[in-house]
């Protein structure tokens, strides 16, 4: 009787009572307990929502209704809400529960992992990631799970912070647009014959829009866009900005296989591809570093070894590789040609 909502009991008591139940061992009564739920009035659940309800059965219906914003803010907005559900909130967040979230600062600098979440995504103004990277600077809180972090902070220390505002900046409608979703698609597109480079017909408004940011901007769209972004962003010419599309989360094997191709990307970059273990499993990679000029010489040599007769011969033939990888390619070969 109580799963299907027919006991005595109303608002907070009714809402701690069917989440209890929605999680009972029994599937029949979990399927009632769930269906109550999926039934109850907004007039009744949102009030409880707002009432003295315990940290988990906040955390659960916030997981009940995970596509309901309205359920979401009520959540966000109880002080008895657990950090951690506030966080998951905050991932999948719209602008305007991130604004809200955002609101708390006492919360956000009792729990950073909120605010990397809002930091992380899209959704969320770039003003209000400036204006909370700030604020944890300020008060000496560092931001662990957000690899640009540091420089972030330095690029906006003695910059002028805009208040939150009711409507996003023209600034935060600029980099919403850059941060959508382009595709899988690699903005710049590579000959690996002629090593010639060109930004993709349909990526240069994207191209455009980066060029015009600012570095903070640069910084975030490393962490929170796509590929497209990623493969322009780590051509900048800011070693900051690059060096943050390697620490992308996102990042992946065929992105790293264009970048050591590249002859526009920077040979510090390229010497950090081919120090990092996770991205060396695959031959492409190496292969790639070694038939790139700009790739540091003591990187290249390493690679060497693991190159086949026909890769041999092209490095040793190649124009613009330097010296001492094509003689060390040659005498590489010759010992292969004499097994």
């Amino acid at each position: 009787m109580a799963a299907k909502g027919l006991v005595p009991v109303q608002g907070v008591e009714l809402v701690t009572l069917l989440a209890q139940l929605n999680s009972d061992p029994d599937p029949k009564l979990r399927e009632a307990a769930s269906a109550s739920f999926e039934k109850m009035p907004e007039n009744v659940l949102l009030p409880a929502l707002e009432g003295e309800l315990h940290p988990a059965v906040l955390d659960h219906v916030l997981h009940h209704f995970p596509s309901r914003e309205d359920v979401a803010e009520r959540v966000v907005l109880n002080q008895l809400s657990d950090p951690r559900t506030v966080e998951f909130a905050a991932k999948n967040a719209s602008e305007r529960l991130g604004e809200i979230i955002a609101e708390n600062q006492q919360r956000l600098l009792g729990a950073p992992t909120i605010v990397e979440a809002l930091y992380k995504n899209r959704n969320v103004r770039m003003s209000t990631a400036d204006r909370l990277v700030e604020l944890c600077a300020r008060n000496g809180v560092e931001l662990t799970g957000i690899p640009t972090f540091k420089d972030h902070a330095e690029a906006v220390q003695g910059q002028l912070i805009p208040e939150p505002s009711d409507e996003p900046l023209p600034s935060d409608i600029a980099f919403a647009e850059a941060a959508v979703e382009h595709g899988d698609e690699d903005a710049v597109e590579i000959d690996k014959v002629d090593a010639s480079e060109e930004v993709k017909e349909k990526f240069k408004p994207l191209s455009f829009r980066v060029k015009k940011m600012t570095m903070p901007e640069k910084l975030r769209l490393a962490i929170v866009g796509d590929a497209a972004a990623r493969s322009l962003l780590v051509r900048d010419s800011n070693r900051t900005v690059a060096n943050a599309v390697l620490n992308s989360p996102s990042i992946t094997e065929k992105e790293v296989i264009s970048f050591a191709y590249s002859r526009e990307i920077s040979a510090d970059i390229l010497r950090q591809i081919g120090n990092k273990p996770k991205w060396l499993r695959t031959m492409e990679i190496k292969r790639a570093l070694v038939f790139n000029p700009k790739t540091p010489v003591n990187i290249s040599m390493r690679f060497l070894n693991h190159l086949r007769v026909q890769d041999l011969k092209g490095v040793s033939k190649s124009r613009g590789i330097p010296g001492p990888i094509k003689n060390a390619a040659r005498q590489r070969l010759e010992k292969k040609m004499k097994k």
